[in-house]
């Protein structure tokens, strides 16, 4: 299960990184750089803060659940997996 919330994280990724304005209040509230971002997508730390990003937004929850096809209550439930606060 976990890898398909990993896969899900990073098709969220892409979907935030689409518009700049949103990128850069991922990369402002994660306090990651780029470049920080890009070396981290490995980690299940930064796989659950990129969920956690929409999870405190609910227009861009909303808005990705619906551009990736999945339940909004399907993103928050990869957060917390992934942040270890859900079995």
């Amino acid at each position: 299960m976990l890898e398909d919330d990993a896969a899900l994280a990073l098709n969220a990724l892409g979907w935030i990184l689409s518009d700049e304005p949103r990128a850069e209040r991922l990369l402002g509230l994660t306090g990651l750089a780029p470049d920080e971002l890009r070396a981290s997508l490995g980690e299940r730390a930064t796989l659950a803060a990129i969920l956690a990003f929409l999870t405190a937004h609910e227009n861009d929850l909303v808005a990705c659940a619906d551009a990736l096809q999945v339940p909004p209550a399907g993103i928050a439930a990869a957060a917390q997996r992934l942040e270890g606060t859900h079995a």
